[in-house]
């Protein structure tokens, strides 16, 4: 029987706050998991939204491996990298600090919590689900972006490459490339008429996404029903990348 139930399973959801991370945290607790919600800031308006979730403070840019201990001292059997940021400026004025913040929490932060989780979870001689959040310019180059563009493709193969090490050992590692969706981070397209209007121009659904339209996804690759899916990165785009 193919089963998407998540019943008895701890989840851990970095940037789980707002967005699509709290999409995710929001679609596995309803298929049972219990859910971490770690991050820098107050998760309260997503725990008001679980029936079984906790909040985890840290802060990703400060220490890159700050959940390190976390995985070592407590089961988690499913872990979501979520937390990123994104910085813009025009590529010859880009300035290293936002280079070296964006790199240590889209790609080294995701890299460390990944490395942890998969250490405990074989040397417990469990299975694991790792779900990363990668992004359409983990396919594309995109403008103004620089250190993001990097980071996101760093995530879509550093997801390949895990999934060829640790398939046999139990641990599923896969990936989500979000399109254009509605969160903070798009904020400043969407506030620009002329960009918003090309971007939707291009998408065939018509629309900016929601975090809900991920949740679907990251619930099946959480689930027993994905077991033998591993190293993929699934677009959820409206269709952007077909175009």
């Amino acid at each position: 029987m193919i089963s998407f139930s998540l019943e008895g399973k701890t989840a851990l959801v970095t940037g789980a706050n707002t967005g699509i991370g709290q999409g995710i945290a929001v679609g596995l607790n309803e298929a049972g998991a219990h859910v971490i919600c770690a991050g820098v800031s107050p998760a309260s308006d997503t725990l008001a939204k679980l029936n079984d979730g906790e909040e985890l403070r840290a802060d990703l840019i400060a220490d890159p491996k700050a959940l390190v201990k976390v995985f070592a001292e407590r089961q988690i059997d499913i872990l979501v990298n979520n937390a990123g940021i994104i910085r813009r400026a025009d590529t010859v004025d880009f300035s290293e600090a936002d280079w070296d913040d964006v790199m240590t929490i889209n790609l080294k932060a995701v890299f460390m919590n990944c490395q942890a989780f998969a250490k405990a979870a074989i040397t417990a001689g469990r299975p694991g689900k790792i779900i990363n959040i990668a992004s359409m310019l983990s396919f594309q180059g995109g403008i103004r972006v620089p250190s993001y563009t990097a980071s996101k493709s760093g995530v879509a193969g550093i997801t390949k490459l895990m999934a060829n090490e640790w398939a046999a050992k139990g641990i599923n590692v896969n990936a989500i490339a979000p399109g254009y969706i509605a969160t903070d981070n798009t904020a400043a397209l969407r506030a620009d008429a002329d960009r918003s209007a090309e971007i939707l121009g291009r998408i065939p659904a018509g629309r900016w996404g929601t975090p809900e339209d991920i949740a679907g996804i990251a619930v099946f690759l959480a689930a027993p029903a994905s077991d033998y899916v591993n190293g993929a990165i699934y677009n959820v785009d409206g269709g952007w990348l077909a175009r």
